[in-house]
């Protein structure tokens, strides 16, 4: 009687370890060479200036060939801290921001549903929507810089068209009446935005929950308490942060509509920033400032993320 004895047979198509290892060797050679190009760029592009500016904030850089700059500590945040135009700039920043997002949130929210309801043609008025946010934020600016003019706006003709003023007002000649002119472009340009996002929150919520409530007898305001803002919270909490930073560093349409006048009115912290590093030299100071902008949003978005966190439990 004859045994059969199973031995194994050799993965002959299986390569040796050796040649397998240089294999890998060599892809892990090409994967360097390709990302070398990209980890390049982001250096030079963000963690440098990073870097150099937090260098810079501890030193006196009075001008960019300065050669002699002393080291400083702490000194620029102190002198930037005791300036009385910071906390000023400051109180206009989060006026600016906590109106804008405020608004921007209410407005993108029920154009959000508006956007969501059954409605024919609504791929359309979906694209519509999106221009606002299309336009640049320089083109916004000088468009409504035109509108809120004093002399030839279309504001000032469409208000006395209806009765509501007698005479042409200079919108952008108050420093209070300024801000809130860029308020009002600002949530313009980017409700769409804030929208599109709500709207994908809104998609995603089972229409199953709405019958069940319209069994219950549920109306739409206890709908929209016990179902859609509960379900919205992660939406709205990522909408938050991202205007809250946006709204916050905001420069380029308050550059565009009025330059920080008048009698800096509209001067926000990020606009402050600027003016104190590039206008009056003060590079140390500016650089200061530009991280404590950072430190400041840090601790609104995390206010903000407990808050709403907090608040969607309680919800539900």
């Amino acid at each position: 009687m004859s045994t059969v004895t199973n031995t194994p047979v050799p993965d002959v198509a299986a390569p040796p370890v050796g040649k397998r290892r240089r294999r890998l060797e060599n892809h892990g050679k090409l994967a360097f060479w390709l990302l070398l190009p990209a980890a390049v760029a982001v250096f030079g592009v963000i963690v440098y200036p990073i870097l150099r500016t937090l260098l810079i904030s501890f030193f006196q850089v009075d001008s960019v060939l300065a050669v002699d700059t002393p080291f400083v500590g702490l000194g620029n945040y102190a002198s930037a801290l005791a300036s009385p135009g910071f906390w000023a700039s400051m109180g206009r920043t989060l006026y600016f921001t906590l109106t804008s997002t405020a608004l921007e949130l209410v407005l993108g929210l029920g154009l959000a549903a508006l956007l969501n309801a059954p409605m024919k043609f609504r791929w359309l008025f979906r694209a519509v929507v999106v221009v606002p946010w299309a336009v640049p934020t320089i083109v916004n600016a000088a468009m409504w810089k035109g509108i809120f003019n004093a002399e030839y706006g279309a504001f000032n003709a469409v208000l006395l068209q209806l009765g509501l003023i007698d005479h042409y007002q200079a919108w952008l000649g108050d420093p209070f009446t300024s801000l809130n002119m860029v308020i009002v472009a600002d949530v313009w340009k980017t409700t769409p935005l804030v929208a599109f996002f709500l709207l994908a929150g809104l998609t995603s919520i089972p229409k199953e929950l709405y019958e069940a409530a319209r069994l219950d007898r549920a109306g739409w305001p206890r709908m929209f308490r016990s179902i859609v803002l509960p379900l919205l919270v992660p939406s709205i909490s990522i909408v938050v942060v991202l205007r809250t930073v946006e709204a916050f560093k905001v420069f380029d349409i308050i550059y565009g509509m009025t330059r920080g006048g008048p009698a800096n009115g509209t001067q926000t912290i990020a606009y402050y920033t600027y003016v104190t590093a590039f206008s009056d030299q003060n590079y140390g100071v500016g650089s200061a400032l530009s991280y404590l902008i950072v430190m400041v949003i840090l601790i609104l978005s995390t206010i903000y993320l407990r808050v709403l966190r907090r608040s969607g439990m309680s919800l539900v």
